[in-house]
């Protein structure tokens, strides 16, 4: 009797539903290699999800590998949750307040990885990490998975024959934890958050007396930024107390976003081995701590020549004073991705390092978006710093393609500099998170770009969030406790 022949294994949920490229298909081979090569253990599967912030799970190494393919399963009750984790959908309902069948009832959805973004932990023993994206059982994608609405605004540049170019400059506060607050009369929901105390006292930026002070504290998350090999290029002491700047080197697409994820978890995660606490709240609620903020650096590549389209002899091309254009007429409403707390509208002061309307300089500081690059440099880019450090890396970014592709088909004029003279009208800021909300529902370049459903979604989301400040905190100017229990440790 002839032997049997092996039975063809099924076909992968990756392999069923198509969503690797070639190139992906190629990487996971090599990740397998390294999980091997490296002895791994472990490895964390990991999604961003509506704050920008990681979930996923941990899995064994020799599930880890065929997880590539078939995918991790997560509950669908994750994508429901405000910043304090509560769940501000009724899933338990027809629809699960989503109108879609998939959301009801805490349903499953998968995890699939992409290859490109793995890396061994440097900080973590024997760990492995991996970026997700996240889909159906269906193999349809999630339309509320930032990461990929992200890269749907990346294709519909590429479209119109451009790429993103994104450079970023990030502040934070680095402090000692003092009490950990872990009695078990400190766990709520949100629980207490640890006591701390600062590294250095503040006001001397830039000083390297300072920054030599800090050095110690800051090396272990220098040097595992560094491991990672996202980056980093430079690291600098900021104006306030323990606060801090990391700046990397511009990368394209996806790239720029991801590297934000992976930066702002690993400082997190080895500054709390370190006994320290990283925190890209805006601003906390400590006495004469500044506020932080993160300053995106922006410019469009021509896709067939590489060359910055943003540059002129003038000092900054037709297109990028339409791009710019969009920028500003979208600003109000881009305020919702660039600003998403109630802590960080603290921030916005009139004339300021942190702006408080719609305006454009060169080389002006008191702007909300910056023109840096002499007339002719190959570097001409826009500097929007307006940005809060806990925003949600794929939705600010896309939110500045969006606004800048409508500036573009519109040819929309950005009106005239700052610079002279310095006070020139602009239309302000939101105030607060509930103008800023306000004014997204009623943006039609960003329900277009970002599709209404997800516009609503995300609203409803901040609008429970700002209902639960304004049950509980003072309508003051002032930082409240709610914020600090609410953000200082999340983000």
């Amino acid at each position: 009797m002839p032997p049997r022949k092996p039975a063809k294994s099924a076909a992968t949920f990756v392999d069923r539903h198509g969503l690797w490229s070639a190139d992906q298909a190629r990487m996971a081979l090599d990740v397998e290699r390294q999980i091997k090569k490296h002895k791994l253990e472990l490895v964390r599967f990991s999604f961003a999800d509506q704050h920008g912030v990681l979930r996923g799970k941990t899995l064994l190494a020799d599930d880890a590998i065929g997880a590539l393919r078939s995918g991790v399963g997560m509950t669908s009750t994750l994508l429901a949750k405000d910043t304090s984790h509560r769940s501000v959908f009724p899933v338990f309902t027809a629809g699960g307040g989503f109108g879609m069948a998939e959301m009801e009832g805490g349903a499953d959805f998968t995890m699939v990885a992409d290859p490109a973004t793995f890396r061994v932990l440097p900080w973590a023993a024997n760990t492995g990490w991996v970026l997700c994206d996240i889909y159906f059982g269906t193999g349809k994608p999630v339309p509320f998975s930032t990461r990929a609405l992200y890269r749907k605004a990346l294709e519909t540049l590429a479209d119109a024959s451009y790429d993103f170019l994104a450079g970023l400059e990030v502040e934070f506060h680095l402090f000692k934890i003092e009490n950990p607050r872990l009695a078990p009369a400190d766990v709520g929901w949100p629980p207490e958050v640890p006591d701390v105390s600062l590294i250095t006292q503040g006001y001397q930026y830039l000083t390297e007396s300072r920054f030599d002070m800090l050095d110690v504290a800051i090396e272990p998350l220098r040097r595992g930024v560094a491991a990672l090999g996202l980056p980093l290029r430079s690291v600098e002491v900021e104006m306030g107390p323990s606060q801090c700047e990391f700046t990397f080197r511009p990368q394209l697409g996806l790239a720029a976003a991801d590297t934000m994820i992976l930066f702002r978890s690993a400082l997190k995660q080895i500054a709390r081995r370190n006994g320290m606490l990283v925190s890209f709240m805006c601003r906390p609620a400590l006495p004469h701590v500044m506020s932080s903020g993160w300053h995106l650096h922006q410019s469009l590549i021509e896709a067939k020549t590489g060359r910055n389209a943003f540059v002129h002899a003038d000092g900054l091309s037709p297109l990028g004073r339409h791009f710019l254009g969009g920028l500003i007429e979208h600003a109000r409403a881009g305020a919702a991705f660039t600003t998403p707390t109630v802590n960080g509208y603290k921030r916005y002061r009139p004339y300021s390092l942190a702006p408080d309307r719609a305006i454009w300089g060169r080389d002006n500081r008191g702007v909300m978006l910056r023109l840096l690059g002499q007339p002719g440099d190959p570097a001409t880019h826009l500097e929007n710093r307006v940005g809060e450090p806990a925003a949600n890396p794929y939705l600010y970014m896309a939110s500045q393609i969006h606004a800048g592709l409508d500036g573009l088909v519109k040819k929309r004029d950005p009106g005239p500099s700052a610079d002279t003279p310095y006070e020139t009208d602009a239309p302000l800021l939101p105030k607060s998170l509930g103008e800023a909300t306000a004014a997204l529902r009623g943006d039609e370049c960003f329900r277009a770009g970002f599709g209404a459903g997800f516009v609503d979604y995300y609203a409803h989301i901040k609008e429970a969030e700002l209902a639960r400040f304004t049950k509980e905190a003072p309508d003051t100017p002032d930082v409240t406790p709610w914020e600090q229990k609410e953000y200082l440790d999340l983000f």
